[in-house]
């Protein structure tokens, strides 16, 4: 697998590394292997700014995120936490819930961003646990290697899975299988993440996730942008709004569904069909 290092218009430090890994698919790396890719405030920030120029990207359509090292995301720097919230072991309740209710897009800037039309596949060597685990189930795709193994640990440490992992594990697993991941606080095989509580969509061979996921990316990519784009987020309306006929008419009056009928993309797929031969897509439609 050949990556090439990106040009952008901002730095990244150390803790993330971003590269072109194929065409139109954008590889993002956490960078902090010494310390299992632990979420510290300075990766959160890049992350932040790299994903907000990945949403305004014509270019990148799709992004695969994945760990350097031996893991994924260890969760959070629970170092870092204590050393910045607290003073000794007293509380800031009600800092720490201000927080977390005032964070745009959740833990590592990916557990609650749902307002990103472009797919995320997530692909997880040595495992996911607690804020990693709720950044994982927010991505579209989940390639998960053999010996990965998830967790939400919160509670054997006195604290929540407070990003947005609660909800989503809810939505994906069911009551009963979210209650025992959550609530055991035990770890998760990949193949249990696969066949019981369904977030994983592949089980692949130690070393081989990122390169599983650009592959899978590839594929997405060989449809048009437009209508993936619209397509996620009409998934993005029918997760957050309350009921079908209200997610269908919000999605079918959406910005996101009149780029594509408004398009270049649609005009094209269509004479590909008729002239039996591969569409040729461009970048997504501006247009409105």
């Amino acid at each position: 697998m050949s990556t090439h290092p990106l040009e952008l218009p901002f730095k990244l430090s150390t803790q993330i590394q971003a590269s072109h890994a194929a065409p139109h698919v954008l590889l993002i790396l956490l960078n902090r292997p010494e310390a299992m890719n632990a979420m510290s405030r300075e990766m959160e920030a890049n992350l932040t700014s790299l994903l907000n120029w990945f949403q305004e990207n014509d270019d990148y359509w799709v992004a695969v995120i994945s760990g350097n090292g031996k893991i994924f995301c260890a969760g959070a720097d629970l170092v870092d936490w204590l050393k910045r919230d607290y003073t000794g072991f007293g509380l800031q309740v009600t800092n720490d819930q201000e927080k977390l209710a005032t964070m745009s897009h959740g833990f590592g800037s990916v557990s609650r961003r749902y307002h990103l039309n472009k797919p995320i596949i997530a692909a997880v060597n040595g495992g996911a646990f607690g804020g990693g685990t709720e950044m994982i189930l927010n991505c579209d795709i989940v390639i998960a290697e053999e010996d990965a193994k998830f967790a939400f640990s919160e509670v054997k440490h006195g604290v929540i899975a407070a990003a947005g992992g609660i909800p989503k594990l809810l939505r994906t697993s069911g009551h009963q299988l979210a209650a025992e991941m959550l609530l055991l606080g035990r770890n998760v095989t990949a193949v249990e993440a696969r066949d019981r509580f369904r977030f994983v969509n592949e089980v692949v061979p130690h070393g081989k996730s990122v390169e599983t996921a650009i592959a899978w990316a590839m594929k997405i990519c060989e449809n048009s942008p437009d209508a993936v784009q619209a397509t996620k987020h009409g998934l993005m309306l029918a997760l957050l709004r309350g009921g079908v006929e209200e997610a269908f008419t919000s999605h079918t009056w959406s910005e996101a569904s009149k780029k594509v009928w408004v398009g270049e993309n649609m005009k094209e797929g269509l004479r590909a069909f008729f002239e039996k031969r591969k569409p040729a897509w461009g970048n997504p439609s501006t247009k409105l």
